[in-house]
């Protein structure tokens, strides 16, 4: 992927219906399957409809005027038929649209040097939004390797049951990391609901939250786990910030294992170029400065991890003494294995403790007025 070769062309110039049906056809399609199930239902309904509505229209014709039938008898008729043909139309087109799409967002992967997965079922990956409610998929993915693995897609997962159940819809944009980093959200203010309330789907306890210089916090809140600040002020350099400020302001960022992830409540795999245009300028400016993060290490786990543990003897150890190393160290400097202590791999969720109280009073309420305690109160 690479801004420099950005080519939005096949999002939106004529396609070849032969191509789009050969693609149509190489692929596994599981997106599709509603799709292609709704379509025959459609047309065997129809099937089934259409003579006996002809039939009866042409009945109903040929009393007009010799038995007295108004025209007016025939609109229901009319009105039904006109139902079942856009219904047919709109099944075939949503058919051959699914196709086209798919193939526009294939051909625009490849021209831009990158791949279409299409359609992951429960993709496994660490950030705040992917481990939630059920039916969770990633849609229309586009994937690409250079200079370093990035995927972009729409997420889907769905919360509740029945008449209550709510689809949760997110585009996301993942990049890999050279190494393991601590636990950092920057919730995003500008894209914040009513009151300022975050639209993540997660809260954090307010004393992980770190005040950077600048105008940093105008745009983001940033969290960090306790004891990782230092860190944060490290990674988050002033030409860092500067680069989230100008490019990924209306994006929610998520840092987490050797993983950042760019968030959004709406689709990012689309066939708007201008949508393309703006994710690919703000992972560009981010790959240009993601590289300085590859040297920075956790001092907690080499203390945690240390052989032995402090004032230890390791079993079967020999006395430096009394053997002779069989190698030598390799040149220059060395540091330690990448990693993240236990510590700071994950922020501490916020309990909504108003949340709770109301809940519970509520239960409170309703176990009284199943038990009678308010008729009782009432009629004292």
């Amino acid at each position: 992927m690479s801004t420099a070769s950005f080519d939005p062309r096949p999002l939106t110039m004529p396609v070849d219906r032969a191509a789009v049906r050969a693609f149509s056809r190489s692929q596994p399609g599981p997106g599709a399957g509603p799709v292609v199930a709704g379509v025959i239902a459609i047309v065997v309904v129809a099937g089934m409809l259409v003579p006996v509505i002809f039939g009866v229209l042409f009945s109903l014709l040929a009393s007009v005027g010799t038995r007295g039938v108004s025209l007016f008898a025939l609109i229901p008729l009319l009105v039904f038929v006109a139902v079942v043909a856009i219904g047919v139309f709109f099944g075939i087109r949503a058919f051959t649209g699914f196709g086209e799409r798919a193939y526009r967002l294939a051909m625009f992967a490849q021209a831009n040097g990158m791949t279409y997965v299409g359609k992951i079922a429960d993709p496994g990956l660490p950030g705040m939004i992917f481990h939630r409610g059920s039916s969770r998929v990633s849609k229309d993915a586009v994937r690409g390797d250079l200079p370093r693995f990035v995927e972009f897609a729409n997420y889907r997962y769905t919360t509740g049951s029945g008449k209550n159940q709510t689809t949760h819809r997110w585009g996301y944009v993942a990049i890999k990391l050279d190494v393991p980093l601590p636990h950092i959200v920057l919730d995003a203010l500008g894209n914040n609901g009513l009151f300022g309330a975050s639209n993540l789907p997660a809260s954090f306890d307010a004393d992980q939250r770190l005040s950077l210089e600048g105008d940093f916090d105008r745009y983001f809140t940033l969290s960090c786990p306790r004891g990782y600040e230092r860190d944060a002020l490290y990674l988050f350099t002033p030409d860092i910030m500067a680069r989230f400020i100008d490019n990924a302001a209306a994006l929610d960022v998520e840092i987490v294992d050797d993983w950042l992830f760019l968030y959004a409540k709406r689709d990012f795999s689309t066939l708007d170029p201008a949508t393309w245009a703006w994710l690919f300028s703000v992972v560009g400016a981010l790959l240009d400065k993601l590289a300085q993060w590859a040297r920075w290490r956790d001092d907690r786990l080499t203390e945690t991890v240390a052989l032995g543990g402090p004032g230890e003897a390791v079993p079967g150890a020999l006395d430096a003494a009394s053997v002779a190393i069989p190698f030598a160290p390799p040149a220059g400097a060395l540091r330690p294995p990448p990693g993240v202590a236990p510590g700071g791999r994950r922020l501490k969720r916020k309990v909504p403790w108003v949340t709770i109280v109301v809940v519970g009073v509520f239960m409170l309420i309703w176990l009284a007025m199943q038990s009678g305690v308010f008729g009782l109160l009432l009629f004292r």
